[in-house]
């Protein structure tokens, strides 16, 4: 167990915790009252965003060398680390609703939880730990512009997590993201597109040169 505290440490876990349970204590104290519209998709989704948001945080690593070493079985832990922080992110949110305002379906919590995750661990992969929350909160700011009228597949993709349980476009779009994205933090890790390969040590040169270049006397 104490590798497991290691790793929850060294990857944040108690900071993304954190802020997923202040974003929680939020969502209760704004529907505690019942003002908050029941049936809405928007606030769900900006929550549930929020909490991938978070688990963002804990997605890079330390030491980007020691991350890409083979001493370390890293592929399962990224993979639980995702797919762990999906599930935490939707029983929070179930949690606070339970006692306050029903305010989305368990469905649509697991549906956004999976494709949210997904698409935090995709940004880690690009940008880095520092970046990952860029994405989902760029695809919810994305989903609110989209057109209302909008009812092409493209549309639907662009909004999937506004759109209710049962629609085919948003269920398959969550499940790419969910799958993909984890798929391709658990093997590559953080920042792989853009942190240079690891180049072979090679022994410095001697402090006080070859000797090839002296003076012949």
């Amino acid at each position: 167990m104490r590798w497991l505290m290691l790793y929850a440490y060294s990857r944040q876990v108690p900071a993304s915790l954190a802020a997923v349970l202040i974003s929680a204590a939020g969502v209760w104290a704004l529907t505690r009252d019942g003002s908050a519209a029941p049936g809405g998709s928007q606030l769900p989704a900006v929550v549930l965003t929020a909490g991938a948001m978070a688990l963002s945080i804990g997605l890079g690593g330390q030491d980007l060398d020691l991350d890409r070493t083979a001493a370390i079985r890293w592929a399962p832990r990224r993979a639980a680390h995702v797919l762990l922080g999906g599930v935490i992110v939707g029983a929070v949110f179930l949690t606070v609703q339970a006692v306050g305002q029903d305010l989305a379906t368990a469905a649509f919590v697991a549906r956004d939880c999976a494709g949210l995750a997904g698409l935090a661990a995709l940004g880690a992969v690009v940008a880095g730990g520092r970046y990952a929350w860029a994405f989902p909160f760029t695809w919810l700011a994305f989903a609110f512009l989209a057109p209302p009228s909008a009812t092409g597949v493209p549309a639907r993709v662009a909004t999937w997590m506004l759109l209710p349980t049962g629609a085919p476009a948003a269920t398959w779009t969550a499940l790419c993201l969910a799958v993909f994205g984890t798929a391709l933090y658990a093997f590559a890790g953080p920042e792989a597109l853009t942190r240079p390969a690891v180049r072979p040590l090679t022994p410095s040169p001697s402090r006080y040169g070859t000797g090839r270049g002296r003076r012949q006397g």
